[in-house]
């Protein structure tokens, strides 16, 4: 039975505990350890904020009577039996985004577990993303192994095969997540981008990523949609935008819970900049898709900085890229070619692959990568002046959104 409502990535109700610890050694005091700064995004903070707030758990915890798990965990125990002998593991990439595991020992750490004040009890054993890890014992699908488990974003990679060093994709969905694999090389980023494992195989040795994560970009389709009413459906955003040329000037910052990669700016806010009387609808629904695609060329350059590697072509996957007035602005602002694969659901594919892996329906990483089949590929059209004046207009836009809360 859960103690709590769950706690989602984008909650922010740990924003004290985030400026205490950075109070006392910098936002990156734990960077070295976990690849990951100090933000309300990650469950560390969200487990102390439970243990904390909720009545009973904290001595509940103390006394073993509570388990903790991302969203996981939390599955692959009921589905293992529950209280009645349920398994409570994680994978090395669900665990590495807690904030509480050792990036290279890949195992909880204690002086992080003491510093949030997290009993080690309550947390899931930490095993590799393809395995074996029990069978279930719910009766729809009684005495099925259960052999993958991935974070969304990491099964991503796998699932666009971004199996070797420098491949990479984005996912567009509530926001916008993009990983390059780095191999087995840690590489501790330098321009505002997270370190994490992009998965690890069963006996094999983990291999890691770089990533940039975006917090609102499907998100600001709904916002438009649910809270303006400018659209019925999120669809309809594409048709809006086709209404009108190009964005008359006008630029969104959706910093609605501050910025992420690579800023990491939890005070930021959202603003809409260059509104004249002549602004229409059209022209902000253009703005809303634009700004996806300009946050992916942020953490694009701050990813090529930290890797040395340049990208040729970018992977795309997730609910947004079916609108193809974004996949083309995005080859624009790049200034090089995007690619949609045959199955865009990139996400569930890249567990399968892992399960698969493990149970030797799949033979290796080659016969995964020989699935991978290509949709469609955009390539640059926009005049490299006015691709320059346009994201020379987004930073400025970004600017003045920063630190906006003091």
């Amino acid at each position: 039975k859960p103690v709590a409502n769950a706690l989602v990535w984008q909650d922010m109700r740990v924003a004290d505990y985030v400026a205490e610890l950075a109070h006392h050694g910098g936002p990156d005091r734990f960077r070295a350890r976990t690849g990951l700064p100090l933000s309300t995004y990650f469950s560390g903070l969200k487990i102390r904020w439970l243990l904390e707030h909720v009545p009973r758990v904290r001595e509940q915890a103390e006394a073993g009577e509570v388990l903790f798990g991302n969203v996981d965990s939390f599955l692959v125990w009921n589905l293992t039996g529950g209280p009645q002998g349920g398994a409570h593991v994680t994978d090395v990439t669900n665990a590495s985004r807690t904030q509480l595991m050792n990036l290279e020992k890949l195992s909880w750490d204690k002086e992080l577990l003491n510093e949030f004040a997290i009993p080690e009890a309550i947390l899931p054993r930490i095993c590799s993303s393809s395995e074996v890890y029990a069978v279930a014992t719910l009766s729809a699908v009684k005495d099925v192994a259960i052999a993958g488990i991935l974070g969304d974003q990491q099964a991503a990679l796998v699932g666009q095969t971004c199996f070797n060093p420098g491949e990479a994709k984005n996912t567009y969905g509530t926001g916008c997540f993009l990983l390059m694999n780095t191999g087995e090389r840690v590489v501790r980023s330098n321009h505002g981008l997270l370190t994490t494992v992009s998965y690890k195989f069963g006996d094999q040795p983990a291999k890691y990523a770089l990533e940039g994560s975006i917090a609102i970009t499907g998100a600001l389709v709904q916002w438009i949609r649910d809270n303006l009413g400018l659209i019925q459906t999120s669809s309809e955003i594409e048709t809006l935008a086709r209404a009108v040329e190009d964005n008359g000037g006008v630029y969104f910052v959706p910093a609605f819970s501050g910025l992420y990669a690579p800023y990491w700016n939890p005070n930021a806010r959202g603003l809409i900049m260059g509104l004249t009387r002549y602004a229409k609808k059209g022209h902000l629904a253009r703005a809303v898709l634009e700004a996806t695609a300009f946050q992916t060329r942020e953490v694009l350059q701050a990813m090529e900085k930290d890797s040395g590697i340049t990208l040729d072509v970018l992977r795309t996957d997730g609910g947004m890229v079916e609108n193809e007035l974004l996949m083309q602005f995005q080859a624009d602002i790049l200034n090089r070619n995007v690619v949609r694969p045959v199955i865009k659901e990139t996400t569930s594919l890249g567990v399968a692959y892992a399960a698969g892996l493990a149970v030797s329906f799949f033979k290796d990483t080659d016969d995964l990568r020989a699935s991978w089949a290509l949709d469609r590929t955009w390539t640059p059209q926009l005049e490299p002046a006015k691709r320059d004046e346009m994201y020379r207009l987004w930073k400025k836009a970004v600017s003045r959104s920063l630190d906006w809360l003091e």
